[in-house]
């Protein structure tokens, strides 16, 4: 039995819960707006992608709230909704037998500067006592172990984009090793000063003004991506466990593969995101043939998108302008780790749905790259399969392959 999805959490500027989330996506709504977490002046990047309307209050413990960093408030109530799409007590299911993994690149930056200029200007006396963990990238992990009772194998990731897959891996090679269920995802909040002169480091953050123009991946008028806030959860559980508890099976987790190309430039990684969804594929039991649509990285670097565009054509050959291909987070902007957590979410919706949607604000899709770029609206489709790429910072590559399920045997 392989492991499968029982259960989303979402947390994004395109909306709180699935319920508010998948509607922006596959309507192609943008959710980028102005900067508002900190004062843009003197960073170039003044456009973003925030959860505006987050509050912990409500979704999480008021003592647990003051410990803890919005990225880590994040996780919880995104675990949370997890749980409750689910049906899944915690309690029911043995202690140990149920586990967490998260994945985060910033940690708790917005806690850890503030706590620093309090040491800075008025003394050790004045920083508070959770500063030692609440920076700390397994706080997610331990919050929702601790929160829910939790002993099962546990771990964090610490990663760019492509540890968002890689835990949801980590995750199912736990539920084959004998756990019966876990909890799995990433989230960031990556807006304070000290975070913001980290991303620029990366030399590929979009400077443009304008929220429906910042973000244009595969696009002639691409200009670096735009970071964002937020992230995912999801319940993946045994099969056999699932099915016995009578849930529904929202999606099978298939196969998943990461490669190391060594090297920090984008535009050489084709070779090792090809090798990562052949390596996906090859797990997963199928071909590239049966792949019905492809969940982009999406960098909006021009050599980095025809990079990852000439993944997409080694892996397809003569049929890759006719396998669909969407970058809906060009809508709501790249989280980091979060960001590959919620095209999984994303890639599971449009499973149930029948629908992949679009690559919003791209008019000008590059003909050079030979992609079928859902743009403009949502477009019906069969999907069977859906395969997630991502790639991280210093040559990390993963893919993701995930499968309809296939009714019980005479089931409804």
């Amino acid at each position: 039995m392989s492991p499968v999805v029982t259960g989303l959490g979402v947390i994004a500027p395109s909306g709180i819960g699935v319920g508010d989330f998948w509607p922006a996506v596959r309507d192609g709504h943008v959710a980028l707006g102005p900067v508002s977490r900190f004062e843009p002046n003197p960073y170039p990047v003044v456009v973003t992608g925030e959860v505006s309307e987050f509050e912990p209050e409500g979704w999480i413990d008021p003592r647990i709230t003051v410990q803890t960093d919005r990225f880590t408030h994040f996780a919880l109530a995104a675990a949370g909704m997890a749980l409750r799409d689910a049906e899944l007590d915690p309690r029911t299911v043995p202690p140990f037998e149920f586990g967490v993994v998260t994945a985060s690149y910033s940690g708790g930056v917005e806690f850890g500067q503030r706590e620093i200029e309090r040491l800075w200007k008025d003394g050790p006396e004045h920083v508070g006592p959770y500063q030692s963990i609440a920076w700390f990238y397994a706080a997610c992990t331990g919050q929702i172990s601790i929160g829910n009772g939790l002993r099962g194998p546990s771990g964090v990731l610490v990663a760019d984009e492509a540890g968002g897959l890689d835990a949801i891996a980590a995750a199912a090679g736990e539920l084959r090793r004998g756990a019966k269920a876990m909890l799995v995802g990433g989230a960031e909040a990556p807006f304070c000063p000290y975070s913001m002169c980290c991303q620029l480091g990366l030399g590929l953050l979009s400077t443009g003004e304008d929220p429906t123009t910042a973000y244009l991946p595969f696009s002639y008028r691409a200009n670096g991506f735009t970071p964002a806030e937020g992230g995912a959860m999801l319940v993946v559980e045994d099969e056999e466990a699932a099915r016995a508890r009578g849930v529904d099976v929202r999606a099978v987790v298939a196969g998943h593969c990461a490669t190391y190309t060594g090297t920090q430039r984008f535009d050489r990684s084709a070779e090792g995101l090809l090798r990562a969804a052949e390596g996906a594929l090859a797990e997963a039991g199928v071909d590239a043939a049966d792949v019905d649509v492809v969940f982009l990285d999406a960098l909006a670097d021009r050599r980095a998108d025809a990079a990852e565009a000439e993944a997409v054509r080694r892996l397809f050959g003569d049929r890759a302008d006719r396998v669909p291909a969407t970058a809906p987070k060009a809508g709501y902007g790249r989280c980091y780790s979060g960001a590959a957590v919620l095209d999984v979410a994303t890639a599971v919706l449009a499973i149930e749905h029948g629908t992949v949607p679009p690559t919003p604000g791209v008019r000008d899709c590059r003909f050079d790259l030979d992609l079928d770029l859902v743009t403009g609206a949502a477009r019906a489709a069969d999907i069977r399969t859906a395969l997630v790429l991502s790639r991280g910072q210093h040559g990390g590559n993963s893919a993701l392959v995930l499968r309809r399920p296939e009714p019980i045997q005479g089931g409804n």
